[in-house]
């Protein structure tokens, strides 16, 4: 398992888990990034990562995205 702030453009994985206050892992899942769900990334730089996931692009911080484990 890896965070998935570590992976790079092209990757496909999905979702182990999700780590933080409870406020912040539902703010996730109600994004889509629950358990099992694929996850793709598809641009980023920096400061954050441009997310596939569930067929919605979704804008992400590497901070929060540092938070979800995937497989």
């Amino acid at each position: 398992m890896m965070a998935l702030a570590l992976m790079s453009v092209g990757e496909k994985r999905k979702v182990a888990s999700i780590h933080g206050k409870d406020e912040v892992v539902r703010h996730l899942q109600d994004m889509g990034f629950a358990p099992g769900a694929e996850v793709e990334v598809v641009g980023g730089n920096a400061g954050g990562m441009i997310l596939l996931v569930k067929g919605t692009r979704i804008a992400l911080d590497r901070g929060l995205a540092s938070k979800i484990l995937v497989a």
